[in-house]
């Protein structure tokens, strides 16, 4: 089953996050950079010819053997979804119609979620801007696997099927760690996608319907674009809690791989990062980088420095008044 995980908990930090302090800095040298601030109206569009061809990709692939479907669904098909998925993610910061428009934005988010099967979009936003907020909190930071993932998953083996199946855990973990009571626009957010899942099996069919599902499984397990799930924040360096990816797949997740320069200015739209770093370089140019997705993940599945407890942890205020 391969080799033991060496670490036998998380590294536990004792200092605030560093993109707060960074930030400070940056703008204090740069000022410049406010104005990259801002929506990108782009984003709407690409949303809306991603959701379009892959209802339109329904068509053909009802036609399809199973094997083809499995093909296409890893390969197109689930590359599509994950790029909706990160659009979505832009869309959480307000980057598509601007803070001041809220309501348009979750409605595209809704909308950028029909492909992907599993209703997220709404719940995303609260759990995803804890992220930022709380970065490694025990308990607001639901990025960070659990205990049980962590002992469960301890060898190489365990890394694969963890790995495989991490789309799971990124969707249940927060329902189990910090659940939350459900909104009006979540409960509408699940009504419509269930709507849209119907509706495609109804005048597609069951294959249609498992093409998008499996899709958006598989894209988001072993995957290349997947790689930027362990890459952001998986402890490669001792000290070090997020690294930043400037390799090709950018063009393909709306430059989620510019995750430093993310962090560090959140109301910056992915297709302004670059800027960001070709403005500070300085703050990045030194900072640990990956090169390769696909290396991410093969190095996250074999060696045993690196797995589930590889992540920087901070005890959670409440917890700590407790002790």
């Amino acid at each position: 089953m391969g080799q033991h995980v060496s670490r036998t908990d998380f590294e536990w930090s004792y200092t605030a996050e560093p993109h707060a302090s960074r930030r400070k800095e940056i703008l204090k040298k740069h000022p410049e950079i406010k104005e990259l601030f801002g929506n990108d109206p782009n984003l709407i569009w690409w949303v809306l010819g991603l959701v379009i061809f892959q209802i339109l990709s329904l068509c053909l692939v009802r036609e399809l053997s199973w094997l083809w479907v499995l093909i296409l669904c890893y390969c197109i098909g689930g590359t599509i979804n994950h790029s909706l998925m990160l659009a979505i993610h832009e869309i959480s910061h307000n980057l598509a119609f601007g803070h001041s428009r809220p309501l348009p934005n979750r409605i595209l988010g809704i909308f950028a979620n029909l492909p992907i099967i599993l209703p997220f979009s709404v719940s995303f936003k609260g759990y995803h801007l804890e992220h930022h907020k709380f970065q490694g909190d025990e308990k607001l930071d639901t990025d960070i696997p659990t205990y049980l993932e962590a002992r469960l998953f301890c060898n190489t083996l365990g890394k694969m099927v963890w790995m495989f199946f991490q789309p799971l855990f990124y969707a249940f973990r927060p329902l189990i760690t910090y659940p939350k009571t459900p909104t009006l626009l979540e409960i509408i957010n699940t009504c419509i996608q269930l709507t849209f899942n119907f509706l495609v099996f109804y005048y597609f069919g069951g294959k249609s319907l498992v093409y998008l599902a499996l899709g958006s499984l598989l894209a988001m397990g072993l995957h290349p674009v997947a790689g930027h799930f362990i890459s952001e924040h998986y402890m490669f360096e001792r000290g070090f809690e997020t690294y930043s990816y400037y390799g090709p797949l950018n063009c393909l997740t709306f430059n989620v791989g510019y995750h430093n320069e993310h962090h560090d200015f959140p109301y910056v739209p992915g297709s302004r990062l670059p800027k960001v770093k070709e403005l500070a370089p300085e703050f990045y140019d030194d900072l640990p980088q990956h090169q390769s997705w696909v290396k991410v993940i093969y190095d996250f599945i074999t060696d045993p420095a690196i797995g589930p407890y590889a992540r920087i942890k901070r005890k959670h205020a409440g917890f700590a008044k407790q002790e």
